[in-house]
This record gives structure tokens, sequence and C-alpha cells, in this order.
């Protein structure tokens, strides 16, 4: 089994389900007692988000190829950004260490092309609706056409996952919130699945909740993360 090196803690609400999917998988796959070989750098959050609340993303890539550097260091193969937002910093990481860094909107992407869809929603944070780090590469790299809210819904969304599922907590009425928004999206922009875009969306809904695919980021992440390790 090669070791994987983990970049979390942004939320450690989400990268908790990382470390949990990624055992599961292994031990699915492997039987007995296996479990994955990990190695995590988990920082603190409320620094970073500060970084991200003021546009600060050059102080932000050094303190990811920080958290890079010492995952080699400490012997992982292969890296894993435990977040989606902060793939806006993926060329930073993959300059500071000879790692390759598996990226999430490939495991996305990839995913979505074999379900045979190309217009999938994307909810997530502010960071990834607006900038086009995220869909771009889904994009150029897998064919797609991913859809966004508008303004007021992006501010919603986002507000839910920094003031809410971060800190884990999970409201009803959040729920209601962006199931409606999906709603919105599928009349006006005929969107054929939805893509929780961020790591910490699956705690709020889930493929149980609509009648679309529903692709999400945090578990086909750590699918990619357990071929990796036993590839």
């Amino acid at each position: 089994m090669r070791r994987l090196g983990l970049i979390g803690g942004m939320s450690w609400e989400s990268t908790a389900l990382y470390y949990r999917y990624l055992n599961e998988g292994v031990r699915e796959r492997l039987g007995g007692l296996h479990s994955a070989d990990l190695v995590l750098r988990s920082v603190d959050f409320a620094g970073i988000a500060a970084m991200q609340a003021a546009g600060d993303w050059t102080q932000a890539g050094e303190a990811m190829a920080t958290c890079a550097r010492e995952l080699e260091s400490a012997g992982a193969e292969a890296l894993l950004l435990c977040t989606n937002t902060m793939h806006l910093l993926a060329p930073a990481i993959d300059t500071a260490t000879r790692l390759p860094l598996l990226h999430i909107a490939d495991a996305t992407g990839e995913a979505i092309r074999n379900a045979g869809k190309t217009r999938p929603a994307l909810l997530a944070t502010r960071f990834t609706m607006e900038q086009d780090f995220y869909s771009a590469r889904l994009r150029e790299n897998h064919g797609l056409d991913p859809r966004i809210p508008g303004e007021a819904p992006r501010q919603e969304i986002h507000r839910i996952i920094y003031e809410e599922l971060c800190r884990g907590v999970v409201k009803p009425q959040s729920k209601a919130r962006y199931l409606a928004e999906i709603d919105t999206l599928r009349q006006e922009q005929a969107i054929d699945g939805v893509i929780l875009g961020c790591t910490e969306i699956g705690m709020l809904i889930g493929a149980e909740d609509l009648d679309l695919p529903v692709f999400d980021t945090t578990r086909l992440h750590a699918d990619a993360g357990v071929d990796f390790m036993l590839g």
C-alpha cells in the first residue's frame, strides 16, 4: 500500500469524513483489519479562512506549500487536499514537492462523464463558484458545462457553509434552501446533475434528497485516494 498525505482541517468536519471514507474504502477492498496508510497535516482553519476572506491567496498558497513539504518529509507518496476551494492553490502545491496532487475536480469530472451527464449544477463556496479554477478544469479536462446559481443564492450557499456546516451545524431550513435552489437551477438552466462542490455539503444534502444524480466530491475524492493507495 502506498502512503497518502492529507492536507486537512478546512474544515475539520469534512476532514473527519475523508478519514472515515479512506479507511472504509481500504477495508472494503482488502478486508480483515486493513486500514489506510495516511499522514495528516491539519491546519487551524481560522487563519486560512481569514486569508480567503481578505483575498490573500499568496499567503494561503505559501501555507499550503509548507504543508505539502511537511507531508513529503513524512513519507507521503501523493497528496490529497481535503477541500474544494483550496484547489485554487493547486499550482503552489504542485511546485512545492515532487509528489502528485490528486485533484478533486478530476475525480468529480470523471464520475460525471462516466454517468453520461454534461450540465451539472455546482454548489460550493463563493470562491469556487465565482472563480474559474474549478469550472474551467471541468470544462477543459472533462468536456462539461457546469452551471452556478445567481448572485444572491451564491451568497446564501456560501454563508451556510461557513457559518453552519464548517461549525458542525446542520439546519433543516438550510437544507430546504439548498433544495429550492437546485429546483430553480433545474427549471432555469436545465441541469442534469448536482455537484456537492464543497466538502461539507454532504452533511446537509445527499442522493436520497434528489431525483437527479448527485456527485459528492468528498466521497469521489476519497475513492480516488483509495485507488492511488491500492493501485
